[in-house]
């Protein structure tokens, strides 16, 4: 089956971005002129995928009203408490319908392919598909990287994984279901679906940013002048 809906996680605190993010969601800190949330969306409606959850914590007012007004489309997701990855991912099913899903972080900036159009055609209905990209590619990434390929594998206590997770991926749902509690990450869930055979990888071929810190405002920026 062919995933219909994208949740796009936008309800992090921001706390990197310091002062940025005091009295505003960092979805809408601006890049280039326009909110980080309006670039996950311009890649998902070049995607063509029809069904889009946000979800939304602190400052979730403003986010709310800003996706009224220039996406009255999407669904919203709210979280009284942050429920990390996988968690915000279970409660917001019932929104996004049955079958599986794409995930964007809303605080990537990329450019070359569409991240979510490769992940469509790669998809092959099961387990969990990631998207890389190199790590000597990831553009404002502090940390290590989190892959090794061939055979794939997560970085363990090896620092020096050449590849990281870009923040976007198609997942069945139905791998959640073996977790208990409200709040709990992707990680465990990868982890599980790497040790079944079930996690597999695209690498992304263009430019990519994360921006996560102010410092990666700038980067964003230039990648896409």
């Amino acid at each position: 089956m062919m995933p219909h809906a994208v949740m796009i996680f936008a309800a992090g605190l921001g706390t990197r971005m310091g002062e940025l993010t005091r009295a505003r969601p960092k979805p809408l800190i601006e890049v280039a002129g326009r909110p980080l949330i309006d670039h996950a969306l311009a890649l998902v409606r070049d995607a063509g995928i029809p069904r889009v959850v946000v979800n939304t914590h602190a400052h979730a007012d403003q986010l709310r009203a800003h996706l009224a007004r220039t996406a009255p489309d999407v669904l919203v997701s709210h979280e009284p408490v942050l429920l990390e990855t996988a968690g915000g991912l279970r409660r917001a099913l019932p929104l996004l319908g049955p079958g599986p899903v794409f995930t964007l972080n809303a605080d990537m900036v990329w450019t070359g392919p569409n991240p979510l159009a490769a992940l469509a055609a790669a998809w092959t209905g099961d387990g969990a598909l990631l998207s890389l990209v190199p790590r000597a590619a990831a553009t404002g990434h502090a940390g290590p990287g989190d892959f090794f390929l061939d055979p794939l594998r997560r970085r363990g206590d090896a620092p020096a994984a050449p590849y990281v997770y870009a923040g976007a991926q198609v997942i069945d749902p139905a791998a959640l279901e073996g977790f208990r509690g409200q709040i709990f990450s992707l990680n465990p869930v990868w982890n599980a679906l790497l040790a079944e055979g079930r996690l597999r990888t695209t690498i992304h071929p263009g430019g990519w940013v994360d921006v996560g810190r102010p410092e990666g405002i700038a980067l964003a920026e230039a990648l896409l002048a």
